[in-house]
């Protein structure tokens, strides 16, 4: 039976600040219009938090159970190494996308929006069958479209329309940039999974696109978000605070580039899931400066 540690473990900690990064736009978004609420940010984080660990486990569930996660490079996998049972994990799972759906159901109860309650079921559908189900569309390349639309566009318009009842154009740039580096997290997870995953027939964006362009490809997800809070920036030009990231975006680009791999890529997952957090911090602090 998994250990306390191993159960943490398996709930990828280290993916939480990532997921918080889209909630800070959001937050940030409505402050910048004077309706920012430290309840409904609390808890929308909250909800970031259980989905986010409620995909890791259904990931490591389904992927186990399929086999895709033998000789893999990286975090404990709970269901392939048989440190817990599966059907354990799938518990584990479900758990986690309960909570996240109850907190869900609180702000709903607190906001009147209840029409949210089907996007809420629609991210909790596609939390599990990115991987699970008979045709996850994991599988077949459209991860990174969930990934946007539901950590970047969902998370951060989500955030600011329940505090402010509306939806902006600089908190809509700020959920494309974010998006945009939730995508490029789980391609550089994929850019290393490629040899493994082409075995198991998991055929991910990265692996469609083949190594090269997929790298390409990471480095753009990685630069376009500056490039879009330049473009902010013109009109609210405290978010070209933004460009601090310069440095460790070039560091992640050249990482990439230059042909990192296997558990040399285990740091840049990291440090690219610190990047969307350090620029959820950053866009989404600009924005609330702007409208103080």
């Amino acid at each position: 039976m998994a250990t306390m540690s191993e159960w943490i473990s398996g709930a990828r900690p280290r993916t939480l600040p990532a997921a918080a990064a889209p909630v800070l736009i959001g937050a940030g978004a409505a402050a910048h219009i004077n309706a920012y609420s430290p309840t409904l940010t609390l808890l929308a984080l909250a909800v970031a938090f259980a989905l986010q660990i409620g995909v890791n486990y259904a990931n490591d569930y389904s992927d186990g159970v399929r086999g895709t996660d033998l000789d893999r490079v990286g975090p404990l996998r709970l269901t392939a190494s048989g440190a817990a049972p599966a059907h354990t994990v799938k518990i584990a799972a479900f758990l986690a996308l309960g909570v996240g759906a109850a907190l869900g159901l609180v702000i709903l109860a607190l906001t009147g929006h209840w029409w949210l309650g089907i996007v809420g079921l629609a991210a909790i559908a596609a939390a599990w069958f990115y991987t699970g189900g008979r045709r996850p569309y994991g599988y077949a390349g459209y991860g990174e479209v969930g990934v946007f639309v539901f950590f970047g566009l969902v998370a951060t318009l989500g955030t600011q329309y329940i505090q402010a009842d509306t939806v902006t154009w600089p908190g809509a740039l700020g959920a494309v940039g974010v998006g945009l580096i939730a995508c490029a997290l789980l391609m550089v997870n994929n850019i290393r999974d490629i040899p493994t995953d082409h075995l198991a027939g998991k055929h991910t964006l990265a692996v469609k696109l083949g190594e090269h362009r997929a790298r390409s490809t990471y480095v753009a997800m990685i630069w376009l978000p500056l490039i879009i809070a330049v473009i902010q920036g013109f009109w609210v030009p405290w978010t070209f605070l933004t460009l601090l990231l310069l440095v460790p975006a070039t560091m992640l680009a050249l990482a990439v580039r230059v042909g990192a791999r296997g558990k040399l890529l285990i740091p840049v997952l990291a440090g690219t899931g610190l990047y969307e957090l350090g620029y959820g911090i950053l866009f989404g602090g600009a924005l609330a400066l702007a409208g103080s």
